[in-house]
């Protein structure tokens, strides 16, 4: 952490003053932190004992405090912004806070769906919104976890999306238009901004702002069916669910022909969402018509919400 109290009462800020060796404590605990600095590591506080603390949830590693850091500075340049703003009402400290309305979360290591759950529904209580920034452990890569479904958010423009922080290349990455195959892989698309420019809060309003609708094309999977009868062989559960489901629909999977199973590319599945309020059935309806309506081939094109949108309530859309 960067902000302590000194032996005066004074609130200190690492990141905008030099700091001498002395009595600090933390502001949302009370509890005694210790002056961390040296040639090799960032000028910090530490607590003694961090399990006393009802506020700090975690050991900062390097890459928290350097994204907070660097977040801190880069909101500063155009946003009224406060680090490690202490909110004693939920038992929180943001990370940093722009005015006085937007709390950044640096998350750099794996927490508690219920932790991540609270942690959100405590700002959103108390008025604020929150976005979560994901340090390198929790970045996406093939396959969506449990957790990772906790930090996605989802716009019209840009459909389901999450925030990357890469402090080696100094880049904030936006993944969007995440979307998921029958194997369960990953497909989306990657847009970097480089850290300290622009204005970071523009940035983040990115995902919701007015602007040419993107897309990109997938190919089909000509072995899906192979594959679909080998989970089902093997039992897997998420597959023998799907097998369940069809059934009660007078339907088997095992039946299926390539052509069934178009689309094969599909948003990410309902359930489990932290940070989205949005009723997304319209989104889900509307994605399965397009593709009923449009012949199958073996590739697919993919969309935000509202191309789907557009093309059925104004049919403007070829």
């Amino acid at each position: 952490m960067f902000v302590a109290r000194d032996a005066k009462g004074n609130l200190v800020n690492a990141l905008e003053k030099d700091v001498t060796k002395q009595v600090y404590t933390c502001p949302a605990c009370g509890g005694r932190l210790r002056l961390r600095q040296g040639q090799s590591i960032r000028t910090h506080f530490a607590h003694e004992r961090l399990r006393d603390c009802i506020a700090i949830f975690e050991n900062e590693s390097p890459e928290h405090l350097g994204n907070k850091e660097a977040l801190y500075r880069w909101v500063k340049k155009d946003n009224q912004v406060s680090l490690e703003y202490s909110l004693p009402e939920i038992q929180q400290v943001a990370d940093v806070l722009v005015n006085e309305k937007l709390a950044l979360e640096v998350q750099c290591s794996p927490l508690s769906q219920k932790l991540l759950g609270d942690r959100s529904q405590g700002y959103r209580s108390q008025g604020y919104q929150v976005i979560w920034l994901l340090g390198e452990k929790l970045w996406l890569k093939e396959r969506l976890t449990q957790l990772q479904r906790g930090f996605l958010y989802f716009s019209q423009n840009m459909g389901f999306f999450v925030w990357e922080l890469d402090l080696k290349k100094q880049v904030l990455r936006l993944k969007y238009l995440l979307h998921q195959d029958l194997r369960g892989k990953l497909r989306f698309q990657v847009k970097e901004f480089p850290y300290g420019q622009g204005n970071l809060l523009e940035i983040l309003r990115f995902p919701y702002q007015k602007q040419k609708l993107p897309s990109f094309t997938v190919a089909q999977d000509s072995t899906i069916c192979h594959y679909i009868r080998q989970q089902l062989y093997y039992q897997t559960p998420y597959w023998m669910k799907k097998q369940e489901e069809a059934y009660h629909q007078g339907d088997n999977l095992l039946n299926r022909q390539l052509d069934d199973w178009y689309p094969q590319v599909k948003p990410i599945e309902s359930g489990d969402f932290l940070q989205i309020e949005t009723d997304l059935a319209s989104y889900y309806r509307n994605f399965q018509a397009y593709y009923q309506k449009n012949p199958k081939n073996n590739r697919q094109k993919l969309y935000p919400p509202a191309f789907y949108h557009l093309y059925f309530s104004k049919n403007v859309v070829k």
